[in-house]
């Protein structure tokens, strides 16, 4: 089979792939993998924007501060200092590499910033209500023009080469990895892909919800192929659930973003109501679990379908010039905000945890990094706070670039081809698509906003079935796109649960019924193979 080298193989096209490819391409050869289009990652579906203390009120230490306090004690403040106190600098790069954010003259910074839930400031730069396709399209263009960066679309990768993976040579036993095998899906051929460090930024798990405010990718690709490879893995069962998706049966997965209620949003129960005031006192502006629980309690209290977020009291042109993707999108689907409520549900939305990586993406097997989404650095602890995402991917892309441009290159062994020879093409694809809804819909139900030890031990015994089958699925026939996918998805199930049934107390974006109250001092939920 094909064998391609590269110095860097970077796994992923969202934001964290993008900012390291052009990091490191000064002086590396770098390919860039992706299992869809260039453009079909999470980053492009951003719409609020990115936290940094860009005002003469603000500065780094209040941003740690707020990041401290929705992390619930489990932020790691070591990192949360680093990324905050380089979140300034990561925006000015943006903006040289073509960046549009929205101006504001009058702002003492040059850009509006908004506010978001669990922010004490405004500290949030946009642009418009699309920040994330704004900035993944302007690097994109940098991306397509540069020579020494290779974009390889409709690619998805399998698993890692690892030193285990190579009995007889001497680099075994190392804990090393060496590449990894990656399916052409245009040409339905595995490729090897050999390099001097590969990377992991394939972001979040979050399909394995029925409910998502995510793309299709987003199948915990990274993260699965990080533990098969022994990567240890933290906090899988901090999954963040957007409290405002929109509830309409043609918005697949539409997010109504954390800035509307920064900008004065209210949600209201069908009748009018407000209900936030009752669960907390910063009502709609409450970081984004409390939201969610509020959210899902009532709903459940009250047999509803959905709750209403309510901006029609702000003036129309306010609307339509902060918020023109919401505000048509909406339209399109016969809803006028700027005269009535907007239908809104929970829905996954961002994984916090992932492969364990220190300050500078580094995982427990030598030249394997992961960033973004698909990586724990600490940063989120058991909840993330809004817009830190995305600067954690610009962040942590250059400070893993610095790490693999100071590492010396080493000898590669030759490679080992997949092998196919004992495999056949599967019979009944609709065992895929059947496991698929299964796995999505039990998830939802029984490991999702609110959870008891008696719903994580049904779905963990699910998931065991379901892993059986996959695994006689993937043994016995040529792999394809879908299997792929949902063995990987079956893993991070199976990751989330272990953790979940791990932390007996409620903390964060993890509440039990059955451990209510949150234990006096904060541990990480940490996964080890074979361990």
């Amino acid at each position: 089979m094909s064998n391609n080298y590269f110095d860097t193989l970077i796994i992923g096209s969202g934001l964290a792939g993008f900012s390291l490819a052009l990091h490191l391409a000064k002086q590396q050869k770098v390919c860039i993998v992706t299992k869809q289009t260039a453009e079909s990652g999470a980053s492009s579906w951003a719409q609020g924007g990115i936290a940094a203390a860009l005002s003469h009120e603000d500065s780094p230490a209040q941003h740690v501060q707020d990041t401290l306090i929705a992390g619930a004690g489990l932020c790691d403040e070591a990192i949360t200092r680093f990324i905050a106190e380089h979140a300034a600098a990561a925006i000015h790069w943006l903006i040289d590499e073509g960046v549009a954010f929205t101006a504001d003259p009058s702002n003492g910074t040059g850009y509006h910033l908004t506010q978001e839930g669990g922010h004490s400031m405004r500290r949030i730069i946009h642009s418009g209500d699309a920040t994330g396709k704004a900035v993944q399209q302007a690097l994109l263009e940098q991306i397509r023009a540069h020579p020494n960066i290779s974009m390889l679309e409709q690619h998805i990768a399998i698993d890692l080469i690892t030193s285990d993976k190579l009995p007889d040579h001497p680099h075994a036993g190392q804990k090393r990895c060496f590449g990894a095998y990656v399916l052409d899906k245009k040409k339905d051929r595995v490729l090897t892909f050999t390099a001097q460090n590969t990377v992991l930024a394939t972001g979040g798990a979050n399909k394995v919800y029925l409910y998502t405010t995510n793309p299709d990718t987003a199948t915990g690709d990274g993260i699965a192929m990080g533990w098969r490879a022994g990567c240890r893995i933290a906090n899988m069962e901090f999954i963040q659930f957007h409290p405002t998706c929109l509830y309409h049966p043609h918005a697949k997965s539409f997010l109504i973003s954390e800035a509307v209620r920064g900008e004065g949003g209210l949600l209201k129960l069908p009748n009018g109501d407000r209900f936030m005031p009752r669960h907390d006192e910063r009502a709609e502006l409450a970081p984004r679990d409390i939201v969610a629980r509020a959210i899902d309690f009532e709903m459940k209290k009250r047999g509803l379908d959905c709750v209403y977020l309510d901006i029609s009291h702000k003036p129309a042109d306010f609307l339509k010039e902060h918020f023109p993707t919401i505000y048509g999108r909406c339209l399109e689907l016969g809803i006028d905000i700027t005269r009535e409520p907007i239908p809104v549900v929970p829905a996954a939305h961002y994984t916090c945890g992932g492969v364990v990586t220190d300050q500078q993406g580094r995982t427990d097997l030598s030249n394997l990094y992961a960033i973004g989404e698909t990586a724990h650095t600490g940063l989120h602890g058991a909840n993330r706070l809004a817009s830190n995402s995305l600067l954690e991917c610009v962040v942590l892309a250059q400070a893993a670039s610095e790490a693999i441009i100071n590492q010396p290159a080493n000898g590669l062994p030759a490679l080992p081809g997949w092998d196919e020879s004992r495999v056949t093409d599967a019979d009944e694809e609709i065992v895929i698509a059947h496991n698929w809804d299964e796995l999505r819909r039990f998830m939802w139900n029984y490991v999702g906003i609110v959870r008891t030890t008696k719903r994580l031990q049904r779905a963990q015994r699910r998931i065991e079935l379901l892993r059986e089958e996959i695994n006689e699925y993937y043994t016995n026939f040529r792999v394809t796109s879908d299997l792929l996918e949902l063995r990987n998805l079956v893993d991070s199930a199976d990751l989330i649960v272990r953790c979940a049934m791990l932390r007996h107390e409620s903390r964060g974006l993890h509440f039990s019924k059955d451990y209510p109250a949150t234990l006096p001092k904060a541990h990480n939920t940490i996964l080890q193979k074979n361990g």
